[in-house]
């Protein structure tokens, strides 16, 4: 039998550099290679493969948006009720000041209705014929119209303060002068109402005008030796 000669192979050789290139430029060309070969999964990863890190700053944008939006709406709302409150007060500023004056009105027209018929009074005694009238008759007439004026007025509230012999009060009266007292009972005491004063549901209109009681102890008398 023939015998078969086994063929050794041998690493291919790297190719030989060209004719006038320096050796480390061919180094550098396989070293090249070999990194391009290495890098290219990493780079296809990174640019097909993987996600980018620019992808969540649309859903970051998108949710300011979203609260931008929703803080313009709670301000417009938050201005239309102030608009509506500050529209209700002045509503109900102008419905106070109108009910005021009503109640004044009411009340001043319910005054002059009760002293009219002292008015009408007052007019029939100043058209007296002097000549037919004497003094005692028109002293009592007018004594009448004071005190049915009066009562028309003590209807609204109106109260008449006349101190005579009682206590002084700073709050209801004013002294306008002192008169020399007797006894020490009557000091501090009103000893004559110049003018009457009034009150009108508890509130003073015009204190009472009086003289008040002073009592000075007497100096001792002088022992004669």
């Amino acid at each position: 039998m023939a015998r078969k000669h086994h063929e050794h192979r041998h690493p291919a050789a790297p190719p030989a550099p060209e004719a006038g290139a320096p050796e480390g430029v061919v180094g550098e060309t396989q070293e090249g290679v070999l990194a391009g070969a290495e890098g290219a999964p990493a780079a296809s990863l990174a640019e097909g493969g993987g996600p980018r890190a620019e992808a969540p700053a649309a859903p970051a944008a998108e949710a300011v948006a979203a609260e931008l939006a929703r803080l313009e709406r709670e301000a417009a709302d938050l201005k239309d009720r102030l608009l509506r409150t500050a529209a209700d007060f002045d509503n109900f500023r102008k419905r106070a000041a109108r009910e005021k004056a009503e109640t004044w009105g009411r009340a001043q027209a319910d005054i002059v209705q009760r002293v009219l018929e002292s008015i009408d009074d007052l007019g029939r005694v100043a058209h007296l014929d002097p000549a037919q009238t004497d003094a005692a008759a028109l002293h009592e007439g007018m004594g009448l119209v004071e005190r049915k004026l009066l009562k028309a007025l003590e209807g609204v509230g109106l109260e008449r303060l006349d101190p005579s012999g009682g206590a002084f009060d700073p709050n209801l009266h004013e002294a306008v002068m002192t008169t020399p007292a007797t006894t020490p009972e009557q000091d501090g005491r009103v000893a004559v109402c110049f003018q009457a004063g009034y009150r009108l549901s508890g509130l003073l209109l015009r204190p009472a005008r009086v003289s008040v009681y002073a009592f000075t102890e007497p100096p001792p008398s002088e022992v004669v030796h």
